[in-house]
C-alpha cells in the first residue's frame, strides 16, 4: 500500500513548533548506512509477585520485539535483570546482574561495542525514589543517583542517546540525565508520582505491530511511542475512574524542562520527531543497491522536512513553502522510484 500520500499530509499540515528548533545541518540521529543501534534494558528489583512478573514481563517483551520487528539482534541488546527473579523462561536474554558491577561492566563493554554517530538507547524499569541530587534508581544493592548515572554515561558523547526512564518518581533522576542532542523520557514529572507507573506497558505496546507508527511511514520514531503511550495511560486512568497518579514528559532540547505535551508550540518533540527505534536492517536486509540508496535517501528527506518544518518561524512564508515543495516532491519521486524495485 503506497503510504506516501497520508506521510505528506501529516507532514505538511501538523503545525510546527516555534520554539523548538534544529538546525539545517544538524547531524544528531543523521542514520548514516553505516551506523549501528544498541539497547541496555536495565531492571530493577521489586517486592511482590505481582511486580516482579510484570517487570520480567515488560523487559522480555521489549527484547523480543526490538529483535522481532526492528533489526535488533542479542548482540545488540543488553539486558540487565536480578537473577533471582528472571524466571523459568529467560533464555538466552540476560547478559547480566541488575547491581553496580553488572551494569558497570556492560557499559565499559560497550564503550568498546560502539562507533561515532552509533544510537544507544537505554530502557529503565522498575522503581525509582528521591529527588534532587538524590534521586535515584533502584537497583540491587546500593542505587545510583542521577549525578552518579550521568557520569556512567559521559564516554558516549559521540553516540545518540536515548534514555526511557519508566520507573516510579523517575523525574528527579532523569533531569540529571538531560543533554544537548539527548532524548529523555521521564514516566513521571514529579518525585510525588511515586505509584508504579503504567508507562512502560503502553510504551512497549507502541512498539509492538508498529502501532504507534502515527504518520504510516513503517517507522516509529520516540515521539510517536511517547504520544502513543501518554494516550493510553490517560485512558487507562480515566477507565479505571482513578485520578492519574503519573504524568510523562520528554525532554530533547537539553534544559531538563520535561515537556507533558512535546510538539506545537511547545520547546520539546523537535529531536524526538527525528529519532527513530527502528535499526537499518529492519528494513534493508533484503534491498539492492540502488533500493538500499533509495530508502536512505527516502529516510534524508523524511527528516529534512521535519526539520525544516520545525524552524517555520525562520523562513518568509514564500520561502518556506518553496522549500518543502522542494523536498516533498523530490520524496514522492524517490519513493515511486523505491516501490518500483521492492514492491
Amino acid at each position: 500500500m503506497n503510504r506516501l500520500p497520508t506521510l505528506l499530509l501529516l507532514l505538511v499540515f501538523t503545525t510546527p513548533a516555534a520554539r523548538a528548533q534544529l538546525p539545517m545541518e544538524s547531524d544528531y540521529f543523521l542514520e548514516a548506512p553505516d551506523s549501528a543501534k544498541y539497547a541496555v534494558i536495565i531492571v530493577g528489583p521489586s517486592v511482590g509477585a505481582d511486580n516482579v512478573s510484570r517487570f520480567r514481563q515488560w523487559a522480555y517483551s521489549l527484547h523480543d520485539i526490538l529483535i522481532r520487528d526492528y533489526g535488533y539482534s542479542t548482540d545488540s541488546i543488553t539486558l540487565l535483570h536480578d537473577p533471582d527473579a528472571a524466571g523459568p523462561n529467560a533464555g538466552n536474554r540476560l547478559d547480566g546482574t541488575s547491581d553496580r558491577a553488572g551494569i558497570a561492566a556492560a557499559f565499559s563493554e560497550l564503550r568498546d561495542q560502539v562507533s561515532d554517530g552509533d544510537q544507544l538507547t537505554v530502557y529503565l524499569i522498575g522503581h525509582g525514589s528521591g529527588e534532587g541530587g538524590e534521586a535515584k534508581f533502584n537497583i540491587i544493592g546500593p542505587d545510583y543517583t542521577g549525578p552518579e548515572f550521568r557520569e556512567l554515561l559521559e564516554p558516549f558523547a559521540r553516540q545518540d542517546m536515548v534514555i526511557i526512564n519508566t520507573t516510579s518518581a523517575s523525574y528527579g533522576f532523569s533531569t540529571f540525565l538531560s543533554g544537548e542532542g539527548r532524548v529523555v523520557i521521564s514516566a513521571t514529572r514529579s518525585a510525588s508520582e511515586k505509584y508504579d507507573p503504567v508507562f512502560s506497558r503502553y510504551f512497549i505496546e507502541a512498539l509492538d505491530g508498529r502501532a504507534g507508527d502515527l504518520d504510516k511511514n513503517n517507522r516509529v520514531s520516540l515521539l510517536e511511542a511517547f504520544n502513543y503511550a501518554r494516550a493510553n495511560v490517560e485512558q487507562w486512568y480515566a477507565d479505571q475512574g482513578r485520578l492519574a497518579s503519573e504524568h510523562a514528559g520528554l525532554d530533547d532540547n537539553g534544559d531538563a524542562m520535561f515537556s507533558l505535551g512535546p510538539g506545537l508550540d511547545d520547546p520539546d518533540g523537535r529531536l524526538a520527531e527525528i529519532a527513530y527505534i527502528d535499526s537499518a536492517a529492519a528494513e534493508t536486509a533484503n534491498l539492492g543497491g540502488e533500493a538500499l540508496a533509495l530508502k536512505s535517501r527516502m529516510q534524508q528527506l523524511e527528516r529534512s522536512v521535519f526539520i525544516l518544518r520545525g524552524r517555520k518561524a525562520e523562513f518568509l512564508e514564500p520561502d518556506y513553502w518553496r522549500q518543502l515543495e522542494e523536498l516533498l516532491v523530490e520524496l514522492a519521486r524517490v519513493t515511486a522510484r523505491f516501490h518500483e524495485l521492492a514492491p
